[in-house]
């Protein structure tokens, strides 16, 4: 294919217009796929396989983010008089940005990538076409628990993740370096609001568990039916689940905190 040729660049520009519009009528059935509520187990099984098997790797990170904003914030305020507002940065920090953000790059490392994997094999070994030869549709039964399943887990995992970050900020802060305790959480408690802060944060994680788990669905949905395929998709889901995870994040901030 030759950037210089205008059938190459025709086709180019055909097959971009065709994913997008696959990507799009997915989408749309994912959302309007109400029926696969009536068998809520699936959708529960999928919380436990995306939430719980990446409880650990949030928590550790949580915790070494919230170490290191904690000192950071400590030396910096230091110096401008005011370190008894380290409680209240390492809040904002996590409630507003590094909470979200960092949980949906983890969660599109670890949760996504397995889901395109899962789904991505499933294709190879023919086994949703086996479920369309049924009168089964695999998107009911195979992508949408899985689509809803970490839509609800994001949001979860993303609280844990900011619980637990200043957590590890109120340990450095208040246990190690020695900052009056009552100050560390008072000025929490005073700084931070539940609907700009708390509740934009919630926001967010909510739309880049749908980006996320929409972006690894799909990957894995429309690959080639080859362990080559399956791998490309995989490395695709990491790439575009955390460009867009960031693109994001500056679109929600700059609507959010902008007003």
């Amino acid at each position: 294919m030759s950037i210089f040729n205008p059938a190459d660049i025709g086709y180019a520009a055909r097959r971009q217009v065709e994913r997008l519009g696959t990507g799009a009528r997915l989408f749309a059935r994912l959302i309007t796929s109400f029926s696969s509520w009536a068998r809520f187990g699936l959708i529960r099984d999928q919380v436990f396989f995306l939430g719980n098997y990446s409880l650990s790797i949030i928590a550790v990170s949580g915790l070494f983010v919230g170490f290191v904003l904690g000192l950071q914030g400590y030396y910096t305020l230091k110096s401008f008089g005011s370190a008894e507002s380290v409680g209240l940065l390492v809040a904002l920090s996590l409630l507003r940005e590094l909470g979200p953000v960092v949980t949906g790059l983890l969660f599109a490392g670890r949760a996504g990538t397995s889901l395109t994997a899962e789904i991505g094999l499933m294709k190879a070994g023919e086994q949703l076409a086996a479920m369309e030869m049924m009168a089964v549709d695999p998107v009911q039964r195979i992508l949408a628990p899985r689509f809803w399943g970490g839509v609800i887990a994001m949001p979860v995992l993303a609280a844990i993740f900011s619980a637990v970050g200043i957590l590890g900020g109120w340990l450095v802060a208040v246990q190690l370096i020695g900052l009056d305790t009552g100050a560390f959480w008072g000025q929490m408690q005073a700084g931070v609001d539940v609907w700009s802060d708390v509740a934009n944060g919630v926001i967010k994680s909510l739309v880049f568990g749908l980006a996320v788990t929409f972006i690894a669905v799909l990957q894995g949905y429309a690959c080639r039916p080859t362990p080559e395929g399956v791998s490309r998709a995989t490395t695709r889901t990491v790439v575009v689940a955390s460009l867009s995870v960031l693109g994001l994040d500056f679109l929600l901030t700059a609507m959010m905190f902008s007003v």
